[in-house]
């Protein structure tokens, strides 16, 4: 049995090489146009269009595994990054646990984005061209069984026109040439049927990917937008926390100071001292609570300098004390915006002509 397994192989594999040097020598012929040669102007155009979408298919089947991996590497560096700040981040600051908890959601939020950029538009694009490596394979093979085809026709076009008839032979080329032109018409069929359909498939597969891709890209960036506009809230009241706890040391600072003079003053006259003839009075870089104008609500002094970027704005320095008034209607103002006219000006004009708006967190009630 091993012997007629060995015959067969071997019959077989002479069988392939003599299909191989026919094959050849067709293309030979042909090529020296000794013999004509099959064409398909059609179907070579759908190998063409073929061969244009597996290498599109296959150049944005590389670019999405390329984006995947630039937002696992943005996932990994914004982990990293919140790590830090958890670190860093004292107890007893303001929102330390939030902080934490936006930490954790935002890792979950990488992780969820990444899966369905992986569910929803690269494994869509592997299953897209899984069949192509089949088909392209089955068009190599056409191509073959056309040049045997070829090979036949021309083989029993010759034994007809020889002068001497041979039935045997006749018969027996005539027997070859049906088999091979069966053989290719099949596959010819088969592919006439597929590329066509195949081709107008892309379309689907490209609005899907982009519009997967688009779709989860704006809701991971509105998702992360609300963590992040958290986060910044909780970096505003730290910073709050803080110019808090420095305005109470000056105040007791100022306290301290105020009193020193006071002793001072006592330990000299007990009448108050009147200005000298001619001598101007003293004026001072503000007015008390009772002195404002009934529409000022109250004032506030400016702890950081604060440039206006538009014209209902008021630009501001350091030091500078705003007296606050109510909005015309207060559906205009904005949150954490509040509207006054500095005092200075107020002082020099005994008006309230010259106001605008400013961030509230930027001065300090006094």
């Amino acid at each position: 049995m091993a012997e007629v397994g060995k015959g067969v192989n071997a019959g077989k594999l002479a069988s392939n090489v003599q299909k191989r040097i026919t094959r050849a020598q067709e293309k030979v012929l042909q090529k020296l146009g000794k013999a004509d040669e099959t064409k398909d102007t059609a179907f070579e155009e759908e190998v063409a269009k073929f061969n244009k979408q597996l290498t599109d298919g296959t150049k944005l089947q590389k670019d999405l595994k390329a984006y995947m991996t630039a937002v696992k590497t943005m996932h990994e560096c914004s982990k990293r990054l919140h790590d830090c700040l958890a670190e860093m981040y004292d107890p007893e600051w303001f929102g330390k646990e939030e902080v934490d908890s936006i930490a954790e959601d935002t890792d979950l939020l990488w992780q969820d984005f990444h899966q369905k950029l992986v569910d929803n538009a690269l494994i869509s694009m592997d299953t897209y061209l899984a069949p192509f490596p089949d088909i392209k394979t089955r068009i190599a093979k056409r191509e073959r069984k056309l040049v045997d085809f070829d090979s036949a026709r021309h083989h029993f076009a010759s034994i007809q026109k020889s002068k001497k008839k041979d039935e045997a032979k006749i018969a027996k080329a005539e027997e070859e040439l049906g088999r091979a032109q069966k053989v290719f018409e099949e596959i010819n069929y088969e592919l006439q049927e597929e590329l066509p359909t195949l081709w107008d498939s892309r379309v689907g597969i490209y609005v899907n990917a982009f519009q997967s891709v688009a779709g989860l890209e704006e809701n991971f960036h509105r998702d992360m937008g609300k963590l992040n506009q958290n986060l910044s809230d909780i970096m505003t009241k730290l910073d709050e926390q803080r110019l808090a706890k420095k305005g109470v040391t000056t105040a007791s600072t100022g306290k301290s100071e105020e009193a020193a003079n006071h002793n001072l003053s006592e330990s000299g006259s007990d009448a108050p001292k009147s200005p000298a003839k001619n001598e101007a009075p003293t004026v001072t870089n503000g007015s008390s609570d009772a002195e404002l104008p009934p529409p000022v609500l109250y004032k506030v002094k400016v702890m950081h300098d604060y440039g206006a970027t538009d014209s209902d704005e008021l630009d501001l320095k350091a030091g500078d004390i705003v007296l606050v008034l109510p909005f015309a209607n207060p559906d205009e103002q904005d949150d954490g915006w509040l509207m006054g006219v500095k005092e200075s000006h107020w002082i020099q004009n005994k008006n309230l002509l010259v106001k605008g708006v400013f961030p509230e967190n930027f001065t300090q009630k006094l």
